[in-house]
């Protein structure tokens, strides 16, 4: 029987490439959508942007981005800010990411 796996700001953001941006198709990890990941005592926080204020995928993609925090071993609540400070760009993007997409 494997332990558990300790949740840590890694862990999360492990799970959260499982979380993609409809619109682009890619995971908001590689995007460089997540800025923040804090636990304490269970409790998730992420900050987080889009990669427009008007983006119409972004209840999408907070909705989504919650139920797969909350699905992970040892979280008790999820918190989930978006931010617009540092507007995101696309070379907040995963350097690998942006050379595939020709950026």
């Amino acid at each position: 029987m494997t332990a558990p796996v300790q949740l840590t700001a890694e862990v999360v953001r492990k799970a959260l490439r499982q979380v993609k941006d409809p619109e682009l198709d890619m995971n908001i990890i590689d995007l460089g959508l997540v800025y923040d990941v804090e636990i304490a005592d269970g409790e998730v926080e992420v900050r987080m942007t889009l990669t427009s204020p008007g983006c119409p995928a972004g209840p999408m993609i907070t909705n989504d981005a919650y139920k797969v925090i909350r699905a992970l071993d040892g979280v008790t609540d999820v918190n989930i800010e978006i931010v617009w400070e540092p507007y995101w760009t696309p070379e907040k993007m995963d350097p690998k990411v942006r050379a595939l997409m020709g950026l």
